[in-house]
């Protein structure tokens, strides 16, 4: 195992950030608003959009992740074996992204089919280009500081994205479209797709891959599968990336709903007004821009934070606490009545802020068990071992995003409806609190099972110094 100087250039961390910048644009896009544009702007029944997102995304996360990790572990090329990945990939993710979110003239069974052909080159091309982006971390640096620093990076970028999406997407669409949030949305999604090739590009051109495999390191696929099966850690992270994406996915994919459909739009714009905005005559749209704004840069503020916490008191422990104390701030959402926005708002911040601190370290972690594999095996396959984050994430994505639909659906939703039942309206208010509460909870608990903590991290990074 081969490697140069692990510390790396601000130019460098920047540019590795934006990598995550241009994925978020689309990820933070599905997350949010998938469910919503095939019910309420492509005109899918919930019970129609339901298993085409469950099934492509359930394919996607088990055939083309492991098939993406384990071709990028055995790519070799002059730039490396991660970086070609980012490059090969970008023009083709940020068309697929505009057609994913586009609303071709179609009967309904052409819709259909749209949908799913669309929805599953989107997800193959993500993962192209996430998966060796993600293991990029990897090889970058061999210094957990500088890894934990490289995270923090990397993580004010996706809440940037995350900001673009949440924040201003919603408003734009209406905007651009002129009412038409067909039109809308594919208006936005050109400038989203152009920037995120963009973005993608830079990322390729500013970074290097130091941790290079010794020429006589070989290793069959079975060898890696065989690693991956003894690993624990790598085990608690495919679960608990799970578990947290299934939250993120499904309440984030409800809140557009919540504000729709359950808060008072007189109190959201009495609200809006005294702090200063002009509502419009959508105070939904507003309300829900101001809601997510609020809750990200707090996540920011709550990012500034994780490295020191991380370096101090270690991963594992600082992941748990924050995690846990998130959660209490999901479930109260439940007890909100329509008319209570200031504490809708307050709640949202405060959950931001202990969720913004989980955020680097979770990646941060994958990297540090692709480093246990090393130390215990003397091989390194990191891609494979980042497929764990990557099958997670898009097993996470699907199940949520599947919940928000297949939720509606059972509870009797109708989209475009002028009002709702009360059985909606409490499946809607379950969808934003205590079931995403029910995911967190079982995540912090799985910690007390993952052994990587302070004392061992400093164990490995040390022995494995002293061999390459």
């Amino acid at each position: 195992m081969s490697s140069t100087s692990h510390k790396l250039t601000v130019i460098e961390k920047i540019g590795y950030s934006l990598g995550d910048l241009a994925a978020n644009l689309v990820f933070q896009t599905l997350l949010t608003f998938l469910a919503f544009f095939y019910t309420d702007v492509y005109g899918l029944k919930p019970e129609v959009a339901t298993p085409i997102i469950f099934f492509v995304g359930l394919f996607a996360a088990i055939f083309f992740n492991p098939i993406i990790g384990a071709l990028a572990d055995r790519t070799n090329t002059r730039w490396g074996k991660f970086r070609p990945w980012i490059l090969i990939t970008a023009i083709p993710l940020g068309i697929i992204s505009l057609l994913a979110f586009s609303t071709p003239d179609l009967p309904d069974q052409g819709k259909v089919i749209y949908a799913i052909v669309t929805y599953t080159l989107l997800l193959l091309l993500y993962a192209a280009n996430n998966l060796p982006y993600s293991a990029l971390s990897g090889v970058i640096t061999g210094d957990m500081a500088e890894r934990n620093s490289i995270s923090s990076y990397r993580f004010v970028a996706v809440m940037v994205a995350q900001f673009i999406v949440q924040v201003f997407m919603y408003p734009f669409v209406d905007y651009m479209g002129a009412g038409d949030r067909a039109i809308g949305f594919s208006k936005v999604m050109t400038y989203l797709a152009a920037t995120g090739t963009i973005l993608l590009l830079i990322t390729f051109f500013t970074t290097k891959e130091r941790i290079v495999p010794a020429p006589e390191q070989k290793s069959t696929l079975k060898d890696d599968l065989g690693d991956l099966v003894k690993n624990r850690p790598w085990f608690i992270m495919l679960f608990l990336t799970i578990l947290v994406f299934v939250t993120l996915a499904l309440k984030g994919g409800m809140y557009v709903y919540y504000f729709e459909n359950y808060l008072s739009d007189t109190h959201l714009a009495e609200t809006l007004n005294g702090f200063g905005f002009a509502v419009g005559d959508n105070p939904a749209s507003y309300g829900f821009s101001v809601f997510n704004a609020g809750g990200i840069i707090f996540m920011i503020i709550g990012i500034m934070f994780s490295k020191p916490l991380a370096d101090k008191h270690g991963k594992r422990n600082v992941f748990g606490i924050a995690l846990f104390i998130s959660t209490l701030f999901i479930l109260v959402f439940y007890f909100f009545s329509p008319e209570a926005i200031g504490l809708v708002l307050g709640a949202q911040i405060l959950h931001g802020f202990f969720y913004g601190i989980t955020i680097p370290i979770l990646w941060a972690m994958i990297a540090d068990v692709a480093d246990y594999s090393e130390w215990k095996n003397n091989r390194r396959a990191t891609a494979i071992i980042f497929s764990a984050m990557m099958v997670g994430l898009k097993l996470g994505l699907t199940f949520g995003s599947a919940l928000v639909t297949g939720i509606l659906g059972s509870y009797g939703y109708v989209a475009g409806a002028a009002t709702q039942t009360a059985t909606a309206i409490n499946g809607i208010k379950l969808s934003v609190s205590v079931f995403p509460a029910l995911f967190f909870f079982i995540g912090a608990g799985l910690l007390f099972f993952y052994e990587i903590d302070k004392s061992m991290e400093i164990r490995i990074e040390k022995e494995l110094e002293a061999r390459r």
